[in-house]
């Protein structure tokens, strides 16, 4: 770690921290007799904290964002240029880095053409629903307003993305919430639901099917979009079953249902092979969501990308002063977000870390799976590209979830052998049982095993 700070200077930091900062996801009270962690220094796949303890950071960040890791000089010196000639101007007009990373990136998504640039994944999302409300006004008399959203799948955490969140735990005490969204099943077939039978049909068609179900219970002329996760993130790491995305599709045409899918932990890489989640599937999406990895947190950068033909439902008559989409979103004018996704991008390219992440999800999905013969505490094990889990259970046969504390046991454990892993937080009452792996899309051979070597350690050591 760079010793620029004196251990005086970090001493007043963490004194700083802990009497200024409200952090993010925890509990403050063990502060009060305790240091909160304070990251100094990251570089590559290792980040330093005030002790200068040194962690194989194994998910990006904490939150699955730093895809291309730390100290690339090169995105911050682009940032850098990019500030000293325009730093913002609002988004009522174009700037030279939003143009040509929008150039950019829809040469990478066939079948999308616009993009709206926004701060944040949650903001993302909330300007595809107010464009698919819009829509439900100026088409369908404002009838088409409902929004589905899916079981386990979050979208983020403001009201309107809230009401869209299929993680019951983050909601509590955060009501009342928006009406018109209406939730769908997940698709998890490791927690199949009641009603499957696998004699007449895969359960990817069955989940999708349930869809359908309620679509019909709620008028299909009411339902004007369906916002899903390619992959359940925070809710379980959740891949989908074969024939599952087909079938939505069919659904979303039969109905003329918009498709939103929501990419922000999935896109920009993470997924491996692709670019974007979907892309794996060979579905036809109008509307894409993107944030965490599009400039790996160099930069705050958001993303709404769209259809020609849902772009062009806004500028069909320029006499009438409602028709465009009034919104606006004040950081979403920062240049530094586009000029930071640009080269992160390059550097994606040019290091071939698609590739990479196909390669190095392949061998942590194996030792995982080699973890999951060697303990049987491992019930499941699901993920695509460097993009994992592993869920706990007491009992294999029940699937009972082990306790929360005891994946609080793990994650210690890992930590102090110097690897940082995430799992499921405050998302399904009961189920918060999923170990999280998310290394940047610029990991090794060693950094894998690293990781999961220390995982089997952490599983003896709590269960034996």
């Amino acid at each position: 770690m760079d010793g620029t700070l004196s251990q005086n200077d970090l001493s007043h930091v963490v004194d700083a921290d802990r009497a200024h900062v409200w952090h993010h996801l925890i509990q403050h009270k063990p502060f009060e007799t305790g240091e909160p962690r304070v990251i100094i220094e990251g570089r590559g796949m290792r980040v330093w904290d005030q002790n200068g303890k040194e962690f194989l950071d194994a998910v990006s960040g904490g939150v699955w964002t730093v895809n291309v890791g730390y100290g690339r000089e090169s995105i911050a010196n682009a940032v850098r240029d990019q500030l000293i000639k325009l730093n913002y101007f609002a988004g009522s007009a174009g700037s030279v880095p939003g143009a040509l990373f929008s150039e950019k990136l829809i040469s990478k998504m066939p079948g999308m053409s616009r993009v709206y640039f926004t701060n944040s994944g949650s903001e993302a999302n909330e300007k595809a629903f107010k464009m698919i409300r819009q829509i439900a006004h100026k088409r369908h008399g404002g009838k088409k307003t409902k929004i589905l959203y899916r079981d386990r799948d979050y979208h983020g955490g403001t009201i309107a993305t809230m009401s869209a969140g299929g993680q019951d735990e983050r909601n509590i005490q955060y009501g009342p919430f928006v009406p018109d969204f209406i939730r769908v099943p997940h698709c998890m077939e490791y927690r199949a639901q009641e009603g499957w039978n696998p004699e007449s049909e895969s359960y990817g068609e069955w989940a999708a099917n349930q869809i359908e179900e309620v679509i019909l219970r709620e008028g299909p002329d009411t339902v004007g979009g369906l916002c899903l996760e390619p992959v359940t993130a925070g809710g379980g790491v959740i891949t989908p079953p074969e024939g599952y995305w087909q079938r939505v599709q069919e659904i979303c045409r039969k109905y003329d249902v918009l498709l939103h899918i929501d990419e922000v932990v999935c896109g920009v890489g993470r997924t491996g092979t692709h670019w974007f989640g979907y892309q794996h599937y060979g579905i036809e999406p109008d509307f894409v969501t993107m944030a965490k990895g599009v400039a790996s947190g160099y930069a705050a950068i958001a993303c709404c990308v769209t259809t020609e033909r849902v772009f062009e439902m806004f500028k069909d008559d320029a006499d009438d002063p409602l028709n465009y989409f009034r919104d606006i979103s004040t950081f979403g004018g920062c240049t530094a977000g586009p000029a930071a996704a640009l080269e992160n991008m390059r550097i994606i390219e040019d290091e071939g870390l698609l590739e990479n992440t196909t390669a190095m999800g392949d061998r942590m999905m194996g030792n995982l799976q080699a973890l999951m013969e060697k303990h049987r505490v491992v019930g499941d094990v699901r993920g695509k590209g460097l993009f994992l889990g592993a869920e706990l259970v007491a009992d294999r046969a029940t699937k009972e979830p082990v306790s929360e504390k005891q994946v609080a046991q793990v994650l210690a454990e890992c930590g102090a052998q110097g690897v940082i892993i995430g799992s499921t937080n405050r998302s399904v009452r009961g189920f918060n049982n999923t170990l999280y792996f998310s290394p940047a899309l610029i990991a090794t051979p060693d950094d894998i095993d690293e990781i999961t070597e220390a995982v089997d350690k952490a599983l003896t050591k709590v269960f034996g």
